[in-house]
């Protein structure tokens, strides 16, 4: 390890700073709704992530400072859309504290009242199996009960602070 970075490591952590560095990872973008009360309830989350196969598991970081996710918890079913490109302004609308979340957004229901946006790369209907502390968030395992894919459409991605497409590699073409 060079000198020069054992001495930007020794910094101590700072949460503007953290918030940096977490944000030089790459993460998906999910919506999580679901009908409460005969009302669309949602939000948007970056922290997302396969855990299982067996069970089938996945994961969110829900903040404790969240409104949404007290009600969100409540619901029988939770629809967990994986967002494509064609989001970005539903995921901005999603993670919106204010306003209507769900105007002008394409929604589908369950049978059990899980929400699902159109147009999504992936759906998967799932029920909570349990939440974990983790410092200000708690960690949520969902149950995969159902699921659908849709192999046409790409992913969106957030990268510091912002929304992006994913691009495929060019390899150098060989000589």
């Amino acid at each position: 390890m060079s000198a020069a970075l054992q001495i930007e490591l020794a910094q101590p952590v700072d949460t503007s700073d953290l918030r940096r560095v977490f944000g030089a990872f790459p993460s998906g973008v999910v919506s999580v709704c679901a009908l409460v009360d005969g009302e669309p309830v949602g939000t948007a989350y970056s922290s997302f992530t396969s855990v299982s196969l067996d069970p089938p598991l996945v994961s969110i970081c829900a903040a404790h400072s969240s409104e949404t996710w007290p009600t969100l918890r409540a619901a029988t079913r939770l629809g967990v859309s994986v967002l494509g490109v064609s989001h970005a302004d539903a995921a901005r609308k999603l993670s919106s504290r204010r306003g209507d979340r769900f105007a002008d957004l394409e929604i589908e229901s369950s049978e059990d009242g899980a929400l699902f946006l159109s147009g999504a790369p992936a759906w998967l209907d799932c029920t909570v199996e349990t939440e974990l502390p983790g410092g200000d968030h708690n960690v949520v395992l969902l149950r995969v009960e159902r699921m659908a894919t849709s192999s046409d459409t790409e992913p969106l991605v957030f990268h510091g602070s912002r929304f992006h497409r994913l691009d495929p590699l060019v390899s150098p073409t060989r000589g």
